[in-house]
């Protein structure tokens, strides 16, 4: 966790830098690339809101999540998102889908390697279009050539077929905050460094800016 933690206060030495290149697609993801492919190129806009469930959400939702955790996302992958989306992991706490870009286009910039090894996907229908995801996955970074391994919890909350809320536990365990440590005083101010993390790396990743094609 520590390494991870030291990368992402250092984006601004990497960033000027500039010498980590956008890292392709793994050969092992090119199963779940041809799986979003022969679903007659399906995108996050056919979703029907009122059949919400399990192959629906994978078949529509996890290609557009292994870009954004494999570094290599695009503008696109980010429709998955309402607009006023709230992605928050032990790190970083975004608010709206700018902010949302920067936190995952911030990850090439940091790591030679970044990737969802695996995953296993539930859902459960909570009203018609609304439903909650919990993905169980192992993710896999590389930095200062040395592997990092973590196992991950990611909880999707979705409303009208759009992510509404994203949460990455890391190992399992909710972000520190107010509701989650036992003292209050230690949460609130684990959630002000989130928000000042991630408001550094947005002014650093021009504020959302979509990479040039």
């Amino acid at each position: 966790m520590a390494i991870l933690f030291q990368a992402r206060i250092s984006i601004g030495v990497f960033y000027a830098l500039n010498h980590l290149t956008r890292t392709p697609i793994p050969k092992y993801f090119k199963r779940s690339m041809e799986f979003q492919s022969n679903a007659g190129q399906r995108t996050k806009d056919d979703i029907d809101p009122k059949a919400l469930n399990a192959d629906e959400i994978s078949e529509s939702i996890m290609p557009h999540l292994l870009n954004l955790y494999g570094s290599c996302a695009s503008s696109e992958d980010f429709e998955i998102y309402a607009p006023n989306a709230i992605f928050e992991d032990p790190l970083m706490r975004a608010h709206g889908v700018k902010q949302i870009k920067s936190a995952f286009y911030s990850l090439p910039k940091i790591f030679s390697e970044s990737r969802i090894v695996e995953y296993t996907l539930k859902a459960n229908t909570t009203a018609p279009g609304n439903a909650e995801v919990l993905i169980e996955s192992k993710q896999h970074y590389k930095i200062f050539g040395k592997s990092v391994d973590l196992a991950s919890l990611i909880k999707l909350k979705m409303e009208h077929g759009k992510i509404v809320r994203h949460e990455d536990w890391w190992d399992k365990k909710p972000p520190k905050s107010r509701e989650t440590v036992k003292l209050p005083v230690v949460g609130r101010a684990a959630e002000i460094a989130r928000r000042g993390s991630m408001l550094v790396t947005h002014v650093l990743m021009g504020f959302g800016k979509d990479p040039s094609p």
